[in-house]
C-alpha cells in the first residue's frame, strides 16, 4: 500500500517538476540526444566486428574440419 502511494506522490511530484521546468528539461534532452547517439553507434560497432570475427572463426574451423576430412579419406 505505501508503495502505491508513494509511486503516485512521485507521478505527481515529476508531473510538476516538468512543468515548472520544461525549458530545462527540454534542453537536458536536446544534451542527451547526441550522447546516446554516439554511445549507441560505438556499441553497434563493436558488435558489427565481433560478428564478423565469428563468421571468419566460422568459415577458418569449416575450412579445417573438411581438410582434415579430406586427409582421412
Amino acid at each position: 500500500m505505501w508503495i502505491i502511494l508513494g509511486g503516485i506522490v512521485g507521478i505527481i511530484l515529476g508531473i510538476l517538476g516538468l512543468i515548472k521546468w520544461w525549458l530545462l528539461f527540454l534542453k537536458a534532452l536536446a544534451a542527451f540526444v547526441p550522447f546516446v547517439l554516439v554511445v549507441g553507434g560505438v556499441l553497434a560497432v563493436i558488435v558489427g566486428i565481433s560478428s564478423v570475427k565469428e563468421k571468419i572463426e566460422e568459415k577458418r574451423e569449416e575450412a579445417a574440419e573438411q581438410s582434415s576430412t579430406n586427409d582421412e579419406s
